[in-house]
């Protein structure tokens, strides 16, 4: 970083270090609160509930591969989570016809009403937590945090193109 920063900016930075620290443990106490009641409620951990939200999405279902990028975690994970619900019943695999050891993996009846219910639970739960936050307020974080996430990706294109040349 730039060590000439004139004194507006490096109080605009230090805000800007707060915002991200607020964003982090906002999330976190959320996600905390979240964990806590599909746990109760459903006894499922928020990445089963985040791999069968992403297979709600998909109805042919997906592969291993595609459900570790959609989630940002690695394959070993989401084998560990896919055969975890597959006890339950709630997911199934398959082979791919044009390669068998590539496998896919979709909800079963069962997982696909099951989620629905956790689903509506969900958002239920999330809407309880912040439900002081009006509309008026939901719309404005909402627009802040679109401008924030656009700005992020640009910036993460950035980079990438920059390094290929």
């Amino acid at each position: 970083m730039d060590k000439k920063l004139k004194p507006d900016s490096k109080t605009l930075g230090k805000k800007r270090l707060g915002l991200w620290l607020r964003l982090f443990t906002d999330t976190a106490l959320i996600e905390k609160q979240t964990r806590r009641l599909l746990r109760t409620h459903f006894g499922v951990t928020l990445p089963q509930f985040d791999l069968m939200a992403a297979l709600d999405r998909a109805p042919g279902g997906m592969t291993m591969g595609e459900l570790s990028k959609q989630l940002l975690v690695s394959n070993g994970n989401v084998t560990g989570v896919v055969e975890r619900l597959q006890q339950e019943g709630l997911v199934k695999r398959w082979p791919l016809p044009t390669d068998r050891r590539i496998y896919s993996v979709g909800l079963t009846a069962k997982g696909r009403s099951t989620f629905r219910e956790m689903a509506e639970s969900h958002e239920g739960w999330v809407n309880e937590i912040l439900s002081d936050m009006d509309e008026a307020a939901v719309d404005e974080m909402t627009r802040h945090l679109d401008f924030l996430r656009d700005s992020l990706k640009k910036k993460a294109d950035e980079e990438t193109s920059g390094s290929r040349k």
